[in-house]
């Protein structure tokens, strides 16, 4: 019945109704017992009708406190309740009490008199006995009841004191001594075959007959009882039915726990088996024993912490010590006896109480005193720990027993010890786990507080692991039926794993080697990502929360310190054991050490990777995740210092990778994974990992510095390029390619790592390299290129045709959907699509065989596959695009290979020849490589076949050969010239096949101009490796250059009647007459020119001091090196740059010094091949037939007759011309930077890669100028007078006219030129080149000579290097004396040509000033 609340009627009407409903209540309230006492027990309806009763009573003297009632009604009202039952007057003393408490804390005074007033009226009913024990003194006072309060509360004290401490008597004489004697007897005596019953009445009969007492008798069973433990059954039996109260029974037992809590005491076992006996039994209860045991709490709490701090001075010691083998043997004498320490049973009887629980099986008691106590702080002492074990086993084995064969219930790897299980002495244990539901149950729990402590028991730690095998098997099974109890169980493993199996196989003192690969077997079956958590808990947290682990972990870092310094090559073995010993149990901390040891000393990559082949298949995982954290630590630097370079520390573990990966059967899939994330995020430098991991697994290098050899062997099969394509001959890659291969299909890793490396290329510009070095921008792009290069290869290679196909979407997907750069999305459909071509080829080949039908089947397979990328290329490009370049042609060359187009018979003979001193290996190589080169033979010819068939459709006939060939370099030879090596060699193989094919409307002349003229712009805007292949691509354009330029036999057979020499067409022509094509002579004239354009712009780029336009051409300077300089005054001139550069950079920057001394002595190596100019091209230059002017219609471009490629100098025409090739050049620019004028911001990455086409759209209005541009450059020579000059004198002054090609006038003019304009010139900074002239100087123009020498010079000329102004001045000079002869120039040219070239010279100084300004301002990419 809820509080009860008078209604304010009955108070109202107190004197008609009120009183009458009142005394009716109190009067029910008492008889509530009679009609509901059968539903309810006697207590709790005795106790119900009080508090009903007390609140009725209350509720009406409270309104008589407040004033609602009047005294006198109260009073009689309470008199005549009085009688409705017999403790009413305690009840009311109770109400009188809490209305004492209440009132005393009013401030209202006379609510305060209306209460004693009410109680002073019911004293005839309420004795006063009964209120002096409720009331207040002070309020007894008040009363009358007392005289002072203070004397009454002074009485009330020692009274209380009094009878707490007084000692009851008890006649001891009474006692017999015969009673105890004979009860000591009685429990003696054999217990087997008598009930407790008997006993108990016996017991009864004695102290009744001798007057014992009954506590003393009690204590005197419970001796016995310890004495014998084996009779639990008889004396807890007796025990239960002897005692009255559990109180006293627990008393008498705590004062036995403290007669043995003295200094020197220890608490025997029989005690604690008797207390865990009692509580397991419900005798007593675990709170009121805990109060009489020790240590306190409080006290344990501190014991632990002091563990804690010692285990942390420990490995303070041992940190300020080198460990040594005395030092070993030390540590083993300090661990024993710390082992005999803890062994030792504790004075601690609380633990000794808990192993009495837990070898008896009471969880619950035990679990409630282990969660008093700090974590794993009970399990330390290994009895208690083996206790638990013990429990586990018997909770365990029915489940363990349906999931393990019978003949391996035993089975513990060998070398381990464990104990076996006993069953339990009682059935009150926790309820065995029948099935893997059931284990949540207790199994779970008592394993967590084991925690690291399970290593004293091996062969429960194999059976958890094997229960967990079996419960991931059937996780991992389709028919699971709960998938959300599964994944509870699932993480309860996992914490598991994490919280005991991991720190315990830390602490195993035997060879824990079994236990690892028996641990793997359960974590093998977990993603990587969980294994991965788990081991970042273990190395990072769990070394911290127990204080074994903490020396644990210090000991295993000082071995290793150990092992690490006697580690070399010649002790690989020994060191390799130790490491794999020490690996078994505590393989993080070991691995950790190790990776920090190889990020300093790289020198240890090799041994270390040696001396790892003792670890289990545990330690290897494990390694792999170290080898990550360690990568990914953010506390290391990727670069180093100077933000330069990469870090020496990344490197060297992307190579300790590279080697441990191939080497070892390390999963891949975590690192793969790790560098997709880092590409993710838009960070590369992870890259150098994937690099060297394809390298070492794969067998696939990517080399800076390819030989020529090797780039040759690159054009060939899979097995040439295996054979002769690399560096480092990596034997036996299939084993760990087919990993590779594997984790990458597997996780579905491969195209989202070859996307991402596309479009991270212009990330490392545009996002990732905005705060960067250029320079470590520049290494950070090619990495990433490289390495997309290297995975593009290996997936070409290892991948059969089927997973290529289904693995790489078809073109317009990749650059349209996925937005790659067009040169990647090629190179990665590349092989796609020439797989289709083969296997379409293979199919119709099937139906009908034959040489000629093979070639038709290999055409129509063609047609077929290459029709949807005919289609698809269309979309990449606006349309505007395809009216000068058809898609079949843009089509084709970007799906060939070099491959495709030449057969390497020199590369197949050398690997042949090479392996001639196998002499087991010979045969089956030589078959091998010989089948692989006639099947590329016929492939070629096949090709070749299929693109003369083609040629016809690539170009227009209604577009202009300037614009045709200006698409043709921007969006096809420049990009992939600059993809690879291999590729820089196909573009220029391709360009000299289009002319040999002789395909309508391409003009040779003009691309290769195209080519060499320029190449300024192309060389700022490459990275170090681009510079390579720019370089090489130059190389091989001039070595096909030099072959025609070598012989007029060849060049007549090779070039002759071929539409791309072809200086006009007149109407009808054919290409077949002789006045229609580039004749022998003018050609090496041309040659002349393109040399003479790479030395200017070579100078021009040393001149700008900018290190990113100094270390490209100088790449590009090496690769041209044994074809160009061929010309020795260029040479001179190219000598006396570079060794200044040498002199300047030697102390500043040492690399460009570096590059500049190694081309400097290549250059004066070559210097014997140069010849003279005159003997590299003829100067005497023939009078050319007119052609009418009606035929004057030029298929190059070229509207007028060819002339002299040597500019003209006082020819207003050729400055037009040139400026106008000097703009065109810039619509020939390679894609690999993007275009910013006057500061606007860079292209998206599409632009990037090719130049804005709009550009060229709107220079068609200028076609006119553009064609008249080509003829500029290529205008035949004049004739000129027989001249009286010697060859020496003209060799000379051929010479001195150049000067240097800075950006200020010739220092060669004559001298009233020089004063005229002002001009001054720092000649101490110039080489001179001195020819003697004395006996062979001509005489028809003294004064002219006496102004070009210097009228107080000597007679040995001196000139400066060529350079861009000073080359025009010095071309039209050599221009007119080779024009005019003898004849002197008129006051009035002279003057006009000054004037013409002064203006010139200011207005050139100042826009090439400003442009070489800009080249410093702004990062090469952005150029």
């Amino acid at each position: 019945m809820a509080t009860l609340i008078l209604p304010s009627d009955w108070i109202n009407n107190w004197e008609t109704s009120g009183r009458h409903d009142f005394v009716q209540l109190c009067k029910g309230l008492t008889e509530i017992t009679t009609h509901d006492g059968t539903n309810l027990t006697e207590k709790q309806s005795h106790d119900s009708t009080i508090q009903d009763i007390q609140s009725a009573l209350y509720e009406l003297c409270w309104q008589v406190v407040q004033g609602n009632l009047k005294l006198d009604l109260a009073a009689s009202v309470l008199g005549e309740v009085k009688e409705f039952r017999d403790d009413m007057s305690s009840i009311l003393a109770d109400v009188f009490c809490i209305l004492d408490i209440e009132t005393s804390a009013l401030e209202e005074r006379h609510k305060r008199d209306q209460y004693t007033q009410l109680v002073g009226a019911c004293f005839l009913f309420v004795p006063v006995s009964i209120l002096k024990e409720r009331l207040d003194p002070e309020t007894l006072e008040s009363l009358g009841l007392v005289k002072q309060a203070l004397l009454f509360n002074q009485k009330l004290v020692k009274i209380k004191t009094k009878l707490f401490y007084k000692q009851q008597k008890f006649n001891l004489l009474r006692e017999e001594n015969e009673g105890y004697a004979k009860l000591i007897t009685e429990m003696g005596q054999d217990l087997s075959n008598i009930n407790s019953h008997v006993v108990l009445e016996s017991i009864k009969s004695l102290i009744g007959c001798f007057n014992l007492d009954p506590n003393r008798v009690l204590d005197i069973i419970l001796e016995v009882y310890k004495d014998r433990t084996d009779q639990d059954e008889f004396f807890l039996s007796l025990i239960k039915s002897y005692m009255c109260e559990p109180v006293s029974l627990c008393h008498i037992l705590g004062f036995k726990f403290k007669f043995y809590q003295g200094p020197n005491e220890e608490t025997p076992k029989a005690l604690h088996h008797i207390a865990a006996a009692l509580l397991h039994h419900n005798l007593i209860e675990l709170e009121d024993l805990y109060a009489h045991l020790m240590p306190l709490d409080a006290t344990i709490v501190e014991e632990h912490k002091r563990e804690m701090l010692e285990a942390k001075q420990f490995a303070r010691r041992l940190a300020n010590h080198l460990p040594s083998e005395k030092s070993d043997d030390k540590e083993k004498e300090e661990k024993e006896k710390e082992e005999g320490e803890s062994n030792k049973p504790p004075d601690n009887q609380k633990l000794g109480l808990l192993e009495a629980l837990l070898s008896i099986g009471n969880w619950r008691d035990s679990q409630a005193i282990m969660d008093k106590m700090p974590p794993f702080y009970t399990t330390f002492h290994t009895a208690i720990a083996q206790a638990l074990c013990q429990l586990v086993h018997l909770t365990v084995e029915p489940v363990y027993l349906t999931v393990e064969p019978v003949s391996r219930r035993d089975g513990v790897p060998k070398g381990e010890k464990g104990c076996k299980p006993c069953p339990l002495r009682n059935e009150s244990i926790p309820l065995p786990a029948e099935s893997f539901e059931d284990l949540r149950r207790d199994t779970f729990s008592m394993l967590g507080y084991l925690g690291p402590h399970l290593f004293h028991d091996p062969d429960l730690f194999a059976k958890i692991v094997r229960l967990g095998k079996a419960f991931m098997k059937e996780y991992q099974s389709d028919a699971r039926a709960d998938k959300d109890n599964m994944e509870i169980l699932l993480s309860c493993f996992l914490s598991i794993a994490d919280q005991v199996l991991l720190p315990s196989l830390s602490l195993m003192d035997c060879n824990s080697s079994g236990m690892s690969e028996e641990l793997w077997g359960l974590f093998k079956r977990f993603p990587y990502q969980h294994r991965y958590r788990l081991y970042g808990q273990w190395k990072n947290e769990t070394y911290s929360s127990h204080p074994l682990l903490v020396k644990v972990k210090d000991q295993t870092l000082e071995r290793a310190k150990y092992i690490m310094k006697r580690l070399t090559k010649e002790s690989v073995k020994q060191s390799g054991k130790q490491i794999g010993k020490l690996s078994h149990s505590n393989p993080a901390i070991l691995f950790d050490y190790i990776l920090f040891q190889i990020q300093c000393f790289d020198n240890l990559i090799g041994p270390v990777v040696d001396s790892l082949k003792y670890l289990t298949s545990l330690n290897y995982d494990i390694l792999a995740y170290c080898i990550i954290e360690a990568v990914a630590d953010p506390e290391k630097e990727k670069t180093k210092h100077n933000d330069t370079t990469i870090s020496s520390g990344l490197q060297n573990l992307a190579a300790m990778c590279g080697a441990a990966f191939s080497k070892y059967p390390i999963e891949l899939v975590g690192l793969l994974q790790y560098v997709t994330n880092q590409l993710k995020a838009g960070k590369s430098s992870e890259l150098i990992i994937l690099k060297e991991v394809v390298q070492k697994m794969a067998g696939i290098e990517i080399s800076e510095e390819i030989t020529p050899e090797q780039l040759e062997a690159m054009a060939g099969g899979e097995l040439l390029k295996a054979e002769g394509g690399c560096f480092d001959q990596i034997r036996n890659t299939k084993k760990s390619s087919q990993r590779l291969k594997d984790v990458l299909l597997d996780h579905e890793l491969a195209l989202p790592l070859c996307l991402l490396m596309a479009k991270q290329r212009d990330g490392v510009v545009f996002k990732e390299g905005v705060e960067k070095h250029p320079k470590l921008v520049g290494k950070l792009y090619d990495q990433c290129h490289n390495t997309l290069v290297q995975f593009g290869g290996f997936l070409a290679s290892n991948l059969s045709t089927e997973d290529y196909v289904k693995l790489v979407p078809c073109i317009d997907i990749l650059c349209n959907q996925f937005h790659t750069p067009h040169d990647a999305a090629f190179f990665l459909s590349r092989p796609m699509y020439a797989h289709q071509i083969l296997s379409k080829s293979d199919e119709l080949q099937k139906e009908q065989a034959g040489q000629q039908q093979m070639v038709h089947k290999y055409m129509v397979a063609c047609e077929q596959v290459m029709a949807p990328v005919h289609e698809a290329v269309v979309s990449l490009y606006p349309p505007g695009i395809w009216d000068d370049l058809r898609p079949q042609f843009y089509a084709t060359f970007w799906t060939l290979t070099m491959y495709d187009l030449a057969v390497p018979h020199d590369a197949y003979e050398r690997v042949v020849n090479k392996f001639k001193k196998e002499k087991d290996n010979y045969t089956a190589m030589q078959d091998k490589l010989q089948e692989e080169e006639e099947k590329q033979k016929e492939h070629v010819q096949r090709v070749l076949h299929r693109l003369k068939l083609e040629k016809d459709n690539w170009l227009l006939a209604t577009s202009t050969t300037n614009e045709t060939i200006t698409k043709f370099l921007q969006l096809c030879i420049f990009p992939r010239c600059i993809f690879s090596a291999i590729d820089a060699v196909y573009c220029a193989r391709f360009v000299e096949l289009v002319h040999q094919q002789k395909t309508p409307n391409f003009c040779t002349l003009l691309c290769y101009d195209r080519v060499f003229s320029v190449i300024i712009y192309t060389v700022a805007s490459c990275t170090e490796n681009e510079s390579q292949c720019y370089g090489l691509f130059l190389c091989c354009m001039l070595k096909t250059v030099a072959r025609w330029h070598s012989d007029c036999a060849i060049y007549e057979k090779e070039c002759s009647n071929y539409p791309g020499f072809m200086t006009f067409r007149a109407t009808g022509s054919n290409g077949e007459n002789k006045a229609d094509q580039v004749d022998y002579e003018n050609f090496r004239h041309v040659v002349h020119k393109w040399h003479y354009m790479l030395t200017e712009a070579s100078i021009h780029c040393l001149e700008t001091r900018e290190y990113i336009h100094m270390r490209n051409i100088l790449i590009v300077l090496t690769k041209l090196l044994p074809l160009y300089p061929k010309v020795l005054n260029l040479g001179q001139a190219l000598e006396f740059k570079i060794n200044k550069i040498c002199r300047e950079e030697k102390e500043k920057r040492p690399d460009l010094y570096a590059l500049a001394t190694g081309y400097s002595g290549k250059l004066r190596s070559q210097s014997k091949h140069m010849v003279p100019e005159s003997e590299f091209h003829h100067k005497e230059q023939p009078v050319c037939n007119a052609s009418p002017a009606g035929q004057q219609n030029g298929a190059c471009g070229m509207d007028k007759p060819l002339k002299s490629p040597v500019p003209r100098s006082e020819s207003a025409e050729y400055e037009r011309d040139h400026k106008r090739r000097m703009l065109d050049s810039h619509s020939s620019l390679p894609h690999s930077f993007s275009v910013k004028d006057n500061g606007n911001k860079p292209k998206d990455s599409a632009s990037r890669h090719y130049t804005n086409y709009n550009s060229v759209v709107r220079s068609k209005s200028k076609e006119r100028g553009d064609r008249n541009t080509i003829a500029g450059s290529l205008k035949s020579p004049v004739p000129r007078s027989e001249s009286a000059e010697s060859e020496r004198d003209y060799k000379r002054r051929r010479l001195d006219s150049h000067s240097s090609p800075s950006h200020s006038s010739s220092g060669n003019e004559p001298k009233y030129e020089n004063t005229q304009h002002g001009r001054s010139r720092d000649r101490n900074d110039r080489k001179r080149f001195h020819i003697v002239s004395d006996r062979d100087s001509v005489t028809q123009d003294p004064k002219r000579r006496r102004g070009e020498n210097g009228t107080n010079s000597s007679k040995r000329s001196k000139s400066t290097s060529p350079s861009s102004d000073s080359t025009l001045s010095a071309e039209r000079s050599r221009a007119e004396r080779t024009s005019s002869g003898s004849k002197k120039d008129s006051r009035y040219d002279k003057e006009k040509r000054s004037d013409k070239k002064d203006r010139r010279g200011r207005s050139g100084g100042k826009e090439e000033k400003k442009q070489s300004g800009s080249f410093r301002n702004r990062p090469y990419y952005e150029i």
